[in-house]
């Protein structure tokens, strides 16, 4: 099956973004700023209508968009924990989160996850993963405290556009080791117990876990 035809044709019979999410989502595509998938999109959208989340947290604001799109889905009975690492991206996140209505919904938290994750305290309901790829094997072991039984971690990015399949060898050396980090990040979240986990071949694979 064409993925790339079929998350189109989704896309074409989907229902539109509000317009500021529309937006926000053109200018950060328009200033190469990644940000997730449509496919990714409909897929966090459609987990918060179905677990009605209170608390979410999120590695990985870039731009504010995922932030936004998460807290428009909830409703504003929601609260919204956000990390970012990359200075010249607050203000920007800072200024989409008021623009989409949301900001009173968020706590954002500006600096390195590996630091701040230590710091969380409580359970989130869902916690949506979308920052460095070479860390997630180290953020995991920090984020599994963070949930109780029946939360969900989403993590997007996972299969690196298809070279997650291919052998160690045949990746460029400079890729070696975030290839390396995120087949163990994967199997480490495949083979623990406590947890029922599945990737999704859509956008650029997501996996999902959820805590027994």
């Amino acid at each position: 099956m064409d993925n790339e035809r079929m998350d189109t044709y989704l896309a074409s019979i989907s229902k539109p973004l509000p317009k500021v999410l529309c937006d926000i989502e053109k200018e950060a595509l328009a200033d190469y700023v990644p940000i997730i998938r449509k496919s990714a999109q409909r897929y966090l959208q459609w987990m918060i209508a179905l677990k009605q989340p209170k608390r979410i947290l999120e590695i990985g604001t870039a731009v504010g968009f995922s932030g936004s799109l998460m807290a428009l889905a909830a409703g504003p009975d929601c609260r919204i924990t956000t990390i970012e690492n990359y200075e010249k991206r607050f203000a920007v996140a800072e200024a989409n989160f008021k623009r989409a209505g949301v900001w009173e919904q968020m706590e954002f938290l500006k600096g390195d996850a590996a630091d701040i994750l230590p710091t969380l305290e409580g359970t989130y309901d869902l916690i949506f993963m979308d920052a460095s790829k070479g860390q997630y094997i180290y953020f995991w072991e920090e984020v599994k405290r963070l949930m109780a039984s029946g939360s969900v971690l989403i993590t997007d990015n996972v299969l690196q556009e298809g070279s997650l399949l291919d052998s160690h060898y045949a990746v460029c050396r400079r890729d070696r080791t975030i290839h390396k980090r995120m087949r163990e990040f994967l199997a480490s979240q495949m083979q623990d117990d406590a947890y029922v986990c599945d990737i999704l071949p859509m956008g650029d694979g997501l996996s999902v876990c959820l805590k027994k």
